[in-house]
């Protein structure tokens, strides 16, 4: 299972909070929450793309099996590229965890996005 939160908060997030978040924090676990469902929407999608293959002449992986292996994939790059910009904006700073979590957050957006297939707000 991929863990995909962004932050940890005291009581989950409601899309009515995630109309207007106004920290960091509140901005993370928003776009967390909104990954987990474009993820599970994505995950359905491939599933049912999948139904339909005939497995005796396609032995090649599942759809389902290459997106799961595409978000882990996807997961440790945005870590790590986001590590780095905190790095090169401000290591060992007190803006370090501010450009690390704006990172996450932004990649985030950009993910859901394409998991989405709106490759126009990927961008």
């Amino acid at each position: 299972m991929i863990v995909l939160a962004l932050a940890l908060v005291a009581q989950p997030l409601t899309a009515e909070d995630c109309r207007d978040p106004q920290t960091q924090v509140e901005m993370n676990a928003c776009a967390a929450r909104e990954l987990n469902i474009a993820y599970r929407e994505a995950i359905a999608g491939a599933r049912a793309d999948d139904a339909e293959l005939d497995r005796q002449a396609d032995t090649r992986p599942t759809s389902e099996a290459v997106l799961r292996e595409a978000q882990r994939a996807w997961v440790t790059f945005r870590d790590a590229h986001c590590t780095l910009q905190g790095y090169q904006e401000a290591r060992g700073g007190s803006m370090e965890p501010m450009s690390y979590n704006s990172c996450r957050a932004g990649l985030t957006r950009a993910r859901t996005a394409q998991l989405r297939g709106d490759a126009s707000a990927a961008q």
